[in-house]
């Protein structure tokens, strides 16, 4: 409930979009990335940019195409979205 003394919690003015999660929810999210695998490449791609992308692919209702320039390249949140998708991510 928003009330007075939990106000800031909902407040999302510091954000770029409103679909961008705040430092709280990204704790939440976080520990369900899988980590990279063994043997490749570190990830060169900040995995919470990734989400945020797709957050406001979500929340837009946008083509994949449309997603904004300063967020990452619409193939690679396509890429993580199909991945995390297939192994599960976005259900846990």
């Amino acid at each position: 409930m928003r009330t007075v003394e939990n106000r800031a919690r909902y407040d999302r003015n510091r954000l770029r979009y409103p679909s961008d999660l705040t430092d709280e929810e990204w704790a939440l999210f976080r520990p369900k990335i899988p980590r990279a695998k063994r043997g490749g490449n570190k990830r060169s791609v900040d995995e919470r940019a990734v989400v945020n992308g797709l957050m406001y692919m979500l929340s837009t209702g946008c083509q994949w195409r449309a997603i904004p320039h300063d967020l990452p390249s619409r193939g690679t949140v396509n890429h993580y979205f199909c991945r995390w998708q297939d192994d599960g991510t976005l259900d846990r």
